[in-house]
């Protein structure tokens, strides 16, 4: 158990999952929460790692810092994400060895299991077949970080453990429409769409001013807008997505996810040996077509939706089973149709 007067160093502190965790924790009680931005703490440069810990001696870990993003930024930036989250995660984690961190929580992801991996996934399925080529680096860099995990604790006795989350979404979500995961990108592709076919000319400008696509802002002329949105799939009346929407998914909100994740820092020590890590989860799958039907009621998006079969769908399914987890007294609070609707809301209202 934390102690309320705990040192805890939330690594990606302004991220949707480390954010979630700081909301969590303040709500439970605990105030000493050691918070720097990137622009402050490069955690992929060794040596500001180590003086970060070395002068402020955290007594426990999140490790909620990565590089994220969904099937376009995982394709294109392949470099990028493999070295970014290998290079910071094995900086923290060999840093909280050498420091004396007491325990920490490794955040992992979905990906890292077999592409056809059995359903619902058990945390016994890592490492027993191919990974989704199209997030390969990504997941081969998640997957180091768990097993440098179970390799401290092994060698060093550290009480460090992983935790894999399914596909998230929340509060302070990546919306760009380039890099975000599915869900955002659903719901802000919809949202343009509504503002095209209802000819708003004042609230694409804002929505462009507030979060630019390719360097096109409010301030551009509509004709530049609407032809960079065209390259989206984004017309008036129509908004094109992704692949064939036949994979199935499982969603979480960032809020159940922290709530698990500072569940699994106060009550669950891994026992010794390989998979120690533990699966967080809804409980509950859908396709993705079912999705965007829930994200076209949210944004009360009218128009067409079609489907680019040519585009990559990506794992056919992915559910997690989180068994171990609920066997422990954790279930989540936030149905998918409520926590989209309030995303949604609270989006629309920062514009």
């Amino acid at each position: 158990m934390m102690e309320k007067e705990a040192k805890i160093y939330v690594a990606g502190h302004n991220g949707m999952v480390g954010s979630a965790i700081c909301r969590n924790l303040k709500k439970r009680g605990f105030e000493n929460l050691l918070l720097r931005s990137h622009a402050e703490l490069d955690l992929t440069r060794q040596a500001e790692t180590e003086r970060f810990f070395d002068r402020n001696r955290p007594d426990y870990v999140f490790l909620a810092a990565a590089k994220v993003g969904g099937i376009g930024a995982n394709s294109r930036y392949r470099g990028e994400f493999i070295y970014e989250n290998l290079a910071l995660q094995t900086h923290v984690i060999d840093a909280a060895y050498r420091y004396g961190v007491r325990k920490l929580v490794f955040l992992g992801s979905s990906c890292i299991y077999p592409r056809m991996a059995p359903q619902p996934i058990p945390e016994e399925a890592l490492l027993t077949g191919p990974l989704e080529e199209t997030n390969e680096p990504y997941a081969v860099a998640k997957i180091a970080g768990m097993k440098m995990c179970e390799a401290y604790r092994a060698q060093y006795g550290c009480n460090f453990v992983s935790v894999m989350p399914t596909n998230l979404y929340g509060p302070n979500d990546n919306y760009d429409l380039e890099t975000s995961h599915v869900l955002p990108a659903l719901i802000r592709k919809m949202h343009l769409g509504k503002l095209l076919a209802a000819r708003d000319e004042a609230g694409l400008r804002k929505d462009l001013n507030a979060r630019p696509v390719r360097g096109i802002t409010g301030e551009h002329s509509y004709s530049e807008i609407t032809e960079t949105l065209a390259g989206f799939g984004i017309l008036p009346g129509q908004v094109t997505l992704w692949g064939t929407g036949a994979p199935l998914r499982e969603f979480l909100h960032a809020d159940d996810m922290a709530d698990a994740t500072v569940f699994v820092m106060q009550y669950y020590d891994a026992p010794e040996g390989t998979n120690t890590h533990v699966n967080i989860g809804s409980g509950q799958e859908l396709s993705i077509r079912e999705l965007a039907r829930i994200v076209q009621e949210s944004v009360s998006y009218a128009g067409r939706v079609v489907w680019d079969g040519s585009k990559p769908d990506g794992t056919p399914r992915k559910w997690m089973d989180n068994a171990r987890l609920t066997a422990m007294g954790w279930k989540p609070s936030i149905a998918l149709a409520d926590g989209i609707a309030a995303v949604y809301a609270r989006y629309a209202a920062m514009l």
